[in-house]
This record gives C-alpha cells, structure tokens and sequence, in this order.
C-alpha cells in the first residue's frame, strides 16, 4: 500500500514562499492499495492536483470525506475526474442528525458557492453515508468511526495486504481533559488508531498556543505524540499544519518537541509530496517528491 500526501496544511489554503517546504494545499491524501486500487481522503485544495493525474486513467476511484469543514471540501468542484462521464466516483462521508449526506455537500457544489450543482457533474457520483462501521471498498478494509471535532466527523482506518494506515486529520481527543491521555477505551479514535503501521494526525497546534484554542477541534503536537503512543502507533505522520505557521516555525516545533518527549516510533513531517510504501519490508518514508 502506498500513500501519498497531496495537502497537508488546516484550516485555509496558504501557498507562498515561506510555506514551499510543508506544502500550503488542504487535507487531500491518495492511498494505492497493492492492486492498484485508488482511495482518495478528504477534497481540500490538493485534490486539483491529485486529481490531474487520475483523470482518464482510472476507472474507479472512491473519495472517503472525514466531515464538511471547508478546508476539506473546497477542492471538490476542480476534482478532474467530475468531469469523465465514463469515471465511476463514490463519495463516502458523515451525514449529521438532520439532514443526508447529499443534501449536506450539495450545499458546497451549487450557486453562489460554485456554478455547477452536485447532480450536474457528468460522472454522476454515487453517494454513501458513513458513521460507525466496518465496510470493504474492493481490495481495502475500512473501518469508520465518529472522532471528536465540532460537527459530524469520522476518522478511517483502512487495511490492504496486511498493512494498515489511519486517518485522523482533524482531531482533539483532549477535549475537557486535565490529564491526557485516559485509557484506550476513554480516548476518543484510539480504536481507530490501535497498533496502525501509519497514524496520519492533527497536530495544528504548538503546546502554548493550545490552551486559547480547546474546543477548535484541533490537537498540539504534544497531544498528538502522547494519543500516538497510547494507541501504539508504528509511525506518525503529523497533518493539518496551521495556516500561520511557516516552514521555520514547523521545522522549530517539530525538532523541539520530538526531541523533548523521544516517543517510541517513527515521526515523519507531514510534508507536501511525501509518500510511504507500507507492508513487508516498508514503512520508511520515500523521499520521492510530486
């Protein structure tokens, strides 16, 4: 299974010169199963890019929506693959209490927000409702679950010739909390996250700037460690870089804090292009660039 980090920035899209290194696209991972199957994980703003090379080359292609913020749904309307009437697309994603999941991203792909509406995209996207459940997506194993973040939001664990990654990119499992983590069972998407080869996490947050923001749905890198830990995770891949931090602010706190608290996995920075080859004799970052 490969991965293949396409945005990896929060909150807002914030390309410019001091954010080249990190990248400034939105939420959008690619993970490649071993027979070349495609799943697609949330739609911010690196989706356009994503989308470019998928476009007439696959057949099928299954995009996994964490919730509807919308810094993961901007991406949705330049999604090339939209527009190949002979592309089979299923959106996957949380509707709320109230209303479907249709109705809810139809409000993202219609006037005044875009010019096409949702049942106007040629490929006719087929639509399915996730919250708590285990379900098969061709060769992948999904699991789903609703996380904590302000709004319906389900992190993915996915599996595929034994190797596994999961997806929690916008997170705050220390919501109301004065000491955490709890145990695996009192900690919200540790299930999700249980021994995972590849742990893809909010860490938006540096640990002073945290406790003016408790309840944005967002973790600091220290929070993101200790529930990495907790869960048992292989490798860390912290995500959802704040729009305000730069590359040198990202290269501080990344050292500083990994170097204070020495946790015992792998940590790779969420950078733009960075893909992992999981499975036997994998697990390491390639430093392939898209």
């Amino acid at each position: 299974m490969k991965v293949t980090l396409w945005g990896t920035r929060g909150s807002l899209a914030s390309p410019g010169p001091d954010t080249v290194q990190y990248g400034g696209n939105t939420s959008c991972v690619e993970v490649r199963g071993a027979n070349g199957a495609v799943l697609v994980l949330d739609a911010g703003s690196g989706i356009r890019r994503l989308g470019s090379i998928l476009f007439k080359s696959e057949r099928r292609i299954d995009l996994l929506l964490t919730h509807l913020h919308m810094d993961h749904v901007q991406g949705l309307g330049f999604f090339a693959p939209f527009y190949d009437p002979e592309a089979e697309i299923h959106i996957w994603g949380p509707a709320s209490s109230g209303e479907s999941l249709q109705t809810r991203l139809g409000r993202c792909l219609s006037p005044p927000l875009f010019p096409l509406g949702l049942h106007e995209l040629p490929s006719n996207p087929h639509l399915h409702e996730v919250a708590r459940a285990d379900f098969q997506i061709g060769e992948f194993g999904i699991s789903s679950a609703f996380i904590c973040h302000p709004g319906p939001t389900v992190g993915y664990r996915i599996t595929n010739s034994g190797a596994s990654v999961a997806y929690l990119p916008d997170h705050e499992p220390a919501l109301g909390l004065r000491q955490f983590p709890l145990s695996r069972e009192w900690t919200s998407g540790c299930e999700l996250a249980s021994g995972v080869d590849l742990l893809i996490h909010d860490a938006q947050y540096a640990s002073e700037e945290y406790e003016s923001r408790v309840g944005w749905g967002h973790s600091s890198l220290w929070h993101t460690l200790r529930f990495a830990a907790l869960a048992g995770a292989k490798q860390l891949v912290p995500f959802h870089h704040d729009p305000a931090h730069n590359d040198k602010f990202l290269d501080r706190m990344f050292t500083d804090t990994v170097a204070s608290m020495n946790p015992p996995f792998l940590v790779a920075r969420g950078v733009e292009g960075a893909t992992f080859e999981l499975g036997p004799n994998h697990g390491v970052e390639s430093t392939r660039k898209i």
